[in-house]
Parts: structure tokens; sequence; C-alpha cells
């Protein structure tokens, strides 16, 4: 149990039976009036953000996700299929949970897993991977700006590359900001 002013940004906090995690959290001071806890919380299962107001020193649970390393082996059906590389154990992942992260999926890339109890929240990608550009295409509007041209990589994402890149080219892709980063 922690209380209402021990808010932080990236605890998980357990309300109602849902998980959230604490975005941001700020306390308001009213000339009329007591004092609270406004935080902007991050709803686990649906990933939407809803703000939730505390009285001071609130009583609130706090939980630990557990993490746990993934490695990715292919699609199967409304999910995709990861090996725990702890326990060797084949762990089903829901699309809802992967959602935009699959553009940079391919088998034997390493995860963070977070779980609480045997149920999975979230994913996260490692920063940085290495990716062959499947093929280039150059965009007209994209060109006279900056030069760049439009890259589709062996796992299907699309990103803006610099005019050198060449299908077939290894380059290393920033999967948090979708950018190019360097040909390897």
């Amino acid at each position: 149990m922690v209380t209402s002013n021990q808010l932080n940004p990236g605890m998980t906090l357990s309300i109602n039976n849902k998980l959230y995690r604490v975005e941001s959290s700020v306390k308001v001071t009213v000339p009329k009036g007591t004092p609270f806890i406004k935080a902007k919380l991050r709803d686990l299962s649906s990933n939407e953000i809803v703000e939730k107001n505390f009285k001071l020193n609130q009583p609130i649970k706090d939980v630990s996700l557990i993490e746990r390393r993934l490695e990715f082996l292919y699609p199967e059906g409304e999910g995709f299929l990861f090996l725990d590389i702890s326990n060797l154990d084949q762990v089903l992942v829901p699309s809802q949970i992967v959602g935009n992260k699959v553009s940079y999926l391919k088998e034997g890339v390493e995860l963070k897993a977070f779980f609480y109890g045997d149920t999975i929240f979230s994913v996260e990608l490692p920063q940085f991977l290495e990716l062959m550009v499947a093929k280039t295409q150059s965009d007209e509007e994209t060109e006279r700006a900056n030069g760049a041209k439009i890259a589709i990589l062996e796992t299907g994402a699309k990103i803006e590359v610099p005019p050198f890149i060449e299908t077939g080219d290894i380059i290393k892709v920033d999967t948090k900001t979708d950018e190019y980063i360097q040909r390897v």
C-alpha cells in the first residue's frame, strides 16, 4: 500500500480490480477547499489515459509487474506466439497487447513482457533493431523536401531512409521513433 502523496510516474496501481500505470501526478491546492492529488493513469487493459483525483494521504494498492524476456516465434490466430526464455514455455500474446509493435517483429526478436500473475499487460521492444531493407520506393514529395525515400523493411515496417539506402541493405532502426539510425 502507498498513499496518494507517494504517486510517481511508472508506478502500477490496482483500482477496482483494474491495473493502471501512473503517467503523471500533481498536488492541486485551491484557495477554498481541500488540496488533492490529480493523476493521469493509463489503463493497462485498454491503453486509455484517464484522470483520477485522490484525497491527500488516501491509501492506494500498488502492485509489482513481473518482467520476463520473450522471443518471438510466429503469428498464431488472433495473437503472437513467443518463447519465454527463462523457462522455455510458449506464451500466446494477444494482438491488442502487441499493437503497432507488430511491424518490427521477426523470428528471434527478444522483447520485455510485463506480467501480473499469468496475465500479460504490455510488451516492450528493444530500442534498436537491425533489419534488412526489402524494398525502397522514392516518394516525390518526400524526395523534394529532404532527399529521403521510403524503405519497406523485412518485417513490413515503412520508414524514411537516406537516398543511398538500397534493397538488401541492413539498417539500424529506432523502434520508439520509427527512425533510421545508420546502415550496418
